[in-house]
């Protein structure tokens, strides 16, 4: 005969029938695991593109082991737990976490797009207890209960990341997730995850330095995961040595190391070069990213290294820029983009007003423009930013749809 498996759909299950069950049922005891060794190669996993071509990571099968340890032992996830991923490949890690699939019914490559009564309806008819997304769609979702006061008692835990995560989204998720928690993990594809902050703690001790140009605080390191801060250089550098390494409250490259860090870019010699560092007793992955440590041991991210804006009166940071004009209410977000060459580039902001926001006719977007000249004079990192444009749909990465193209709209502003 023939065997029927059932699988949970965002609106409901579908069957299938198998002819063989042979394919499927074991005689005896556990199904046979593959006879692989930690440093073999598991998988090549491709990166976002944000600031470049996506690169081939090579993973090996060792990282993903301690990939599913770390996340499992960090947000305590239990056997029988409910998961509904909103970036596919992570439902990879669920059989091993011991989590049920539910299948969001979304495109996966416009995550922007989904429809958030669907995600709703998903984790109330299921009762998911855990999800993960980015920024942008659970913004989408967040605005979608508050507008209609609805609960989602039965998550455990949201993880949001693909972007810096705003205070304002994690206020409202204390509204909409009763019982559960705000995380934002850090981290990137060669390296995933690297550090971890609760929603709460952003509240009670960071979102004001955030809102002030500080930058975001993505917490402290996971176990087993060292970080450390180094000076900025766009130049390889083939040996670690402890004069690279900076102070507390000094802004410069975030490197990490660690086992779920990876070796190489798959055939990508020369960026390969570029991203790793060697050491004694192994090597340290150079994030891209630009960051610094605080006393209390956190690390705070300030923005991607080729994303930085450099002026004649020194560097500018978008996450620490874009802060002070994302407080407007009419900006669903913005950009720090520089024209010109670097080390004289002017300084600008680019505006995504929000829906119905964008200003019409001359009176209207000069009103604009001196609100957000208006803010950016009122921190002292902001003041050189005098000038300003808006953009109706920013680019974005296809896999988050949140992190933004700045070094394209660069080029559409020059």
């Amino acid at each position: 005969g023939s065997v029927r498996i059932r699988v949970v759909t965002g609106n409901g299950r579908f069957r299938r029938a198998v002819r063989d069950h042979r394919r499927l049922v074991a005689s005896e005891g556990p199904p046979p695991v593959a006879d692989s060794a930690v440093d073999e190669l598991a998988a090549i996993l491709f990166t976002s593109g944000s600031t470049g071509p996506p690169k081939g990571v090579a993973y090996e099968h060792g990282m993903f082991a301690a990939q599913v340890r770390l996340i499992r032992d960090q947000y305590g996830i239990e056997p029988g737990e409910v998961d509904l991923p909103m970036l596919p490949i992570f439902a990879l890690f669920n059989p091993a976490l011991g989590m049920t699939t539910v299948v969001p019914q979304m495109n996966p490559s416009k995550p922007a797009t989904v429809d958030p009564k669907r995600i709703v309806d998903a984790i109330r008819q299921w009762e998911v207890t855990n999800s993960f997304g980015s920024p942008v769609l659970w913004t989408k979702v967040g605005r979608y209960c508050r507008e209609r006061s609805i609960e989602m008692p039965s998550l455990r835990r949201i993880l949001i990341a693909g972007a810096p995560v705003s205070p304002e989204l994690i206020r409202l998720f204390g509204e909409v997730i009763p019982n559960g928690e705000i995380h934002t993990p850090y981290g990137a594809t060669e390296a995933l995850p690297v550090s971890s902050i609760s929603g709460s703690r952003v509240l009670n001790e960071t979102w004001e330095l955030t809102e002030k140009g500080r930058g975001t605080c993505v917490g402290g390191v996971f176990p087993e995961m060292e970080a450390r801060i180094i000076s900025i250089s766009d130049q390889p550098v083939s040996r670690y040595h402890a004069s690279l390494e900076l102070p507390p409250l000094e802004v410069g490259e975030i490197i990490v190391r660690g086992p779920v860090v990876t070796r190489a870019y798959d055939r990508l010699e020369s960026q390969t070069a570029a991203a790793k560092i060697a050491d004694t007793d192994g090597f340290w992955h150079r994030m891209g990213d630009l960051g610094y440590l605080d006393r209390e041991g956190r690390f705070w991210f300030c923005g991607r290294k080729a994303e930085r804006v450099r002026t004649a009166r020194g560097d500018l940071y978008t996450d620490c820029c874009e802060a002070i004009f994302n407080r407007h209410p009419d900006v669903f977000r913005s950009a720090l983009i520089g024209l010109g060459r670097p080390g004289e580039a002017l300084p600008a902001i680019v505006v995504e007003p929000e829906k119905g926001k964008y200003p019409r006719g001359k009176s209207a977007r000069t009103r604009f423009v001196a609100e957000l000249g208006a803010l950016a004079r009122s921190e002292p990192h902001t003041t050189v930013i005098e000038t300003f444009f808006f953009h109706r749909g920013f680019p974005v990465d296809v896999r988050h749809n949140a992190k933004i193209h700045r070094l394209t709209l660069a080029r559409k502003f020059q």
